[in-house]
């Protein structure tokens, strides 16, 4: 089967009125990118713009795997949200594809005002789209709000996750 996880923008309009564009990232995006990453209080322990390279790879990986998709929300040429999708093939289900959505996040001026359930829509219905047939994410057990907001998207916290820290990653 030949896969294509790319897109075309979308406007969102949400619930105070603004417009808002969601657009698949690209390279000058990942400082921003990483600003949203830091501006959060779990990514403060764990994320640092001083070595922005790393950043930088990382986004070459994944732009360069059609199977992975960055995007952006821009509000007049300012990014104010992001999520990275990546579609799994797997033998389970039926040999059924699946999207992992992680890291996610919304500027803290722009939060309760729909972004974050209209960037979660868009991300769910281009699953569809490609034929997914669920769409997975996990959110740190200290996210209470997070957790809130997915179940209220129809999500179901239907799973334990486990991590294990490798080497010197975070």
């Amino acid at each position: 089967m030949a896969f294509h996880n790319r897109m075309t923008s979308t406007v969102f309009v949400l619930t105070d009125g603004s417009r808002c564009l969601v657009r698949e990232a690209v390279a000058s995006d990942v400082e921003s990118i990483v600003a949203l990453l830091v501006d959060d209080p779990l990514g403060a322990t764990r994320e640092s713009s001083d070595d922005i390279a790393a950043y930088r790879a990382a986004f070459e990986d994944i732009s360069s795997d059609p199977r992975n998709l960055q995007v952006v929300v821009v509000h007049e040429d300012i990014v104010v949200a992001t999520l990275q999708s990546t579609v799994i093939p797997g033998l389970a289900r039926a040999g059924a594809l699946r999207a992992q959505i992680e890291g996610v996040r919304v500027a803290a001026a722009w939060r309760g005002r729909g972004l974050g359930a209209a960037l979660i829509g868009w991300a769910v219905a281009a699953a569809e789209r490609q034929g997914c047939a669920l769409v997975q994410l996990t959110s740190d057990a200290s996210r209470v709000d997070a957790q809130r907001f997915y179940t209220r998207l129809g999500f179901t916290a239907s799973h334990v996750g486990f991590k294990k820290q490798l080497g010197t990653t975070t």
